[in-house]
């Protein structure tokens, strides 16, 4: 710190003392004479670094008026103070001359804490302030953090949260949705399983009822008979080279009757067929009856279903007494199968 500039010094002349000195109500011969002091760099202890504030203890209070008057007197010596009131003379300031180790320096009172260093800096928010207050502010800050850092974590965690059971909103939603399209598809496949169903079997009982109609329309060819030979079977008795019909064996004078209602179109011998009938339907389908035994119709006769024209017999190119019995529709030459068009018209044979 630099030494004050010493104040210029007043002529001291006692008999003009003024009754207004400073500290004192009025003069007195009993004072003086005194020597003028003014601090000097050599009588005050420089102090060094930047002035710093006292913890405040218990005798804060009294270190801090001392503090105020060791300024006052300083400004006192630097400023000289020559008069209380504008206009008057300047008026020397007396000071007692006292050692310099009477004097408290600035830095003793600071003597509890160590001089910092030239050129070091403190921190404003620190000034004022002792180390507990630091600590707690430190504490304080540090616990702000942790709580900053704890309400990030805790809304993070909540977001996480709240999308995991959103997630598991949907999801299970979609199984809802899955198990929801499941269950209708399988009801309609149920459904149309049922529906195809009840399709056949209301076509199958419809059929029922038709060859039940026709059932009673057509009837079979005998009765006690056995079926020796079915069509199209293979073999060197047909002249062919294979079966052309279906072979009904039966006793010999076994009553053949009329399958259904026509009319007869031949009656007669025919060769390898022995004495054969032909009866025609009305749609041109021709029923031939071969190996009779006896013919009981005559051509363009109206027959009706089970009406007799004729006996099984054992004429033409036979091994044995049995009717053979040829189906040609349309009268074309070549058969179809005599059983298949039988049970077509719901006949079993």
């Amino acid at each position: 710190m630099a030494s004050n500039r010493p104040a210029p010094a007043a002529p001291f002349v006692p008999s003009q003392r003024g009754t207004e000195a400073f500290g004192y109500g009025s003069y007195s011969t009993d004072e003086g004479p005194w020597e003028e002091w003014n601090p000097t760099e050599d009588s005050t202890r420089p102090v060094r670094g930047r002035h710093r504030v006292a913890k405040q203890r218990g005798g804060g209070l009294a270190r801090s008026s001392t503090v105020l008057g060791v300024g006052v007197m300083a400004a006192v010596g630097a400023g000289g103070m020559a008069s209380a009131h504008a206009g008057k003379p300047p008026v020397s300031i007396s000071m007692p001359d006292l050692p310099v180790s009477h004097l408290p320096a600035v830095g003793s009172l600071l003597e509890d804490e160590p001089s910092a260093p030239q050129g070091s800096a403190t921190a404003l928010s620190s000034v004022g302030m002792t180390g507990t207050d630091n600590a707690e502010d430190a504490g304080d800050a540090g616990e702000a953090l942790r709580n900053r850092i704890m309400a990030q974590a805790e809304q993070q965690q909540g977001q996480a949260e709240s999308k995991a059971a959103a997630a598991a909103v949907a999801a299970a939603d979609k199984q809802v949705a899955d198990a929801a399209a499941q269950a209708e598809q399988a009801a309609a496949s149920k459904a149309a399983a049922a529906k195809e169903q009840a399709e056949a079997q209301a076509k199958k009982a419809a059929e029922a009822a038709r060859l039940a109609e026709l059932a009673k329309q057509y009837a079979l060819p005998t009765s006690s008979y056995t079926l020796t030979s079915l069509f199209g079977q293979a073999g060197s008795m047909w002249s062919s080279g294979y079966h052309t019909g279906l072979d009904f064996a039966a006793p010999t004078g076994t009553l053949i009757k009329a399958i259904h209602s026509g009319t007869i179109t031949q009656a007669g011998w025919a060769g390898s067929y022995g004495y054969r009938t032909v009866l025609t339907l009305d749609d041109g389908t021709e029923l031939w009856f071969c190996h009779q035994s006896s013919i009981n119709v005559s051509v363009g006769q109206k027959v009706s279903t089970g009406d007799v024209i004729g006996r099984v017999g054992a004429t033409g190119n036979v091994t044995g007494p049995h009717l053979h019995l040829e189906v040609h529709p349309d009268g074309q030459p070549i058969g179809i199968d005599p059983m298949a068009w039988l049970r077509g018209k719901g006949v079993n044979p």
